[in-house]
């Protein structure tokens, strides 16, 4: 796992979110933190898909709470 992969996907959260950059940490929950909805989750998905170049399923997605969470998510499919 590599910092600057992180922070890539740091980058993509603080613009799709529209967060402070210091909001996004492992632990930070995406829908009780963040005030992150279902639609947030999804432009959040399109836009790591195409900074990171790799394609997530809807399916992925299910139970993906946290921000750790959708790192190692998006982590696994490099």
């Amino acid at each position: 796992m590599s910092d600057a992969n992180f922070e890539k996907f740091k980058t993509c959260a603080v613009e799709v979110l529209q967060v402070a950059p210091e909001a996004i940490v492992r632990e930070a929950r995406l829908a009780d933190d963040l005030d992150a909805d279902s639609l947030d989750l999804v432009e959040l998905v399109m836009a790591l898909e195409e900074s990171f170049d790799i394609t997530v399923d809807e399916s992925d997605l299910e139970g993906v709470e946290t921000i750790g969470q959708a790192y190692d998510l998006v982590a696994a499919k490099l």
